[in-house]
Parts: structure tokens; sequence; C-alpha cells
């Protein structure tokens, strides 16, 4: 059972019982969607090592490329490209490579950050105001129910949307800011809920990609802490529609 079928929130705002089935966002469907990309992704890593490609030349010409095209452009699609599915891991993952050097991993990492806060509140933007129409068509479109926010119930929301396995990143933007969360609230609460993982995956990338078994330890470390709480905040918010 997802924490969104538990929101004892109704279609028209009010505060009721728990959501109906016909009700309830089914985020256990995006999964399959993750699994296609991932195997698609599989079947192309083996088909390039079939053929006799290096893997490693592979990513250090990518890494040159990147490098080539700047810090400019690269933290610029950080903070755009995300809102139309890229996935923000491909740039946690590679910024400290490609620009720790230069600015430092803490200086990355605070860039990614600043990254993540506009990517945001463009999509948040997007999602409000102007594609609002499109949006929320595609998203019934598919059978997905937008969550009714209330001042009462907001916090608790956003929170149960973030901590909902499964759901691209880009996607729960989109589903709270359609859902019309106060914007302030929005922020914060994302904003810190993706923190520790973008951290880690500064980390990771950096230490996977120049070989520091140290870093990839930090960022291991760092990424179960953050699985545990997040285990634990879905547990306290993410009721059984029979619990009380």
């Amino acid at each position: 059972m997802t924490g969104l079928a538990a929101l004892t929130v109704t279609r028209g705002g009010g505060h009721a019982g728990p959501m109906s089935s016909s009700d309830r966002l089914h985020f256990e469907k995006l999964p399959w969607l993750k699994l296609t990309v991932l195997g698609a992704a599989l079947v192309a890593g083996a088909v390039i090592i079939l053929r006799g490609v290096n893997p490693a030349e592979l990513v250090a010409e990518a890494m040159a490329l990147i490098r080539a095209a700047g810090p400019v452009a690269f933290f610029a699609a950080m903070a755009v490209t995300p809102a139309a599915g890229a996935p923000m891991g491909a740039f946690s993952l590679t910024v400290g490579e490609a620009f720790g050097d230069r600015f430092t991993m803490t200086g990355v990492t605070a860039l990614s950050m600043a990254m993540v806060a506009a990517n945001l509140a463009l999509t948040y933007w997007l999602a409000r105001y102007a594609l609002r129409p499109v949006l929320m068509n595609l998203v019934t479109r598919y059978g997905y129910k937008v969550p009714s926010v209330t001042k009462e119930n907001a916090l608790s929301v956003a929170l149960v949307v973030r901590l909902t396995p499964g759901p691209p990143f880009f996607f729960q933007n989109y589903v709270l800011a359609l859902a019309e969360t106060p914007f302030r609230l929005y922020m914060i609460v994302s904003w810190l809920g993706v923190l520790p993982w973008t951290v880690a995956a500064v980390l990771m990338g950096r230490g996977i990609l120049n070989g520091n078994f140290s870093l990839i330890m930090t960022a291991t470390g760092m990424a179960v802490v953050a699985a545990v709480i997040v285990r634990y905040l879905r547990k306290k918010y993410a009721k059984r529609p029979d619990q009380s």
C-alpha cells in the first residue's frame, strides 16, 4: 500500500475519510517504467561491451565533452532539463568528477543544490500556471489522481508524495504543484528531501569515477542513513486507510 493511498482527503478539498480505490494515486505503476528504462540501458551496455568498446574510454570521452561544454552549460542544463524528465541523478553523479577540481567538492555540491532549487521552482511554475491544463489532462489520462491539499493536510501530503517510492523526481514535483501545495512548503520539503540523496550522489560519482574508495564509503553511509530516516517518516505519515 503506498502512502498516497492513505491520505484522508477528498477531491473537493474537504477533510473526509480515506480515499476510495478510484481516488488513489497508484504510483506503483511507475516502477515498471523505471524497470523498462533500466533494462534498455543494460541491453545497450551489453551490446557496447560485446562490440569491443572499452566502457572506461567512453566515460573518459563523456567527461571530456562535459568539461568542454563548460560549467555554465552543465549547471543550466541541470536546472532546466529535469523538468522535461531528464534524470537529476545523471548530473549529480558526474558533476564531482567534471568540475570538482575546478570548484572543489564543496563548491560543486553547493552549486548542485542551488540548481535543484531552481529546478523545483521551474517545475512548480510550469505545473501550477504555464502548463497546468496540459499536465492535468496527462495525469488523469494515465489514471492518476491529484491529491487535494488544504492548510491542515499540506505538510502531510507533501511528505507522503516525497516519501512514496517509485515516482520520478519531476513527477513528484508536478503532482505537488498541480495539487496547489503552498510554494514555500513545497520548496522547503522538496529541497530538504532531496538534499541527502544529491550530496551522496555527488560524492559517489566522484568516488567511482576517480577510484576514491573513501568517498564511495562516505556516500554509501549517507545513503543508508537517509534511507533509514525515510523509512521512519514513511511509517509515520503513510498510514493505511484502516488506521486512525
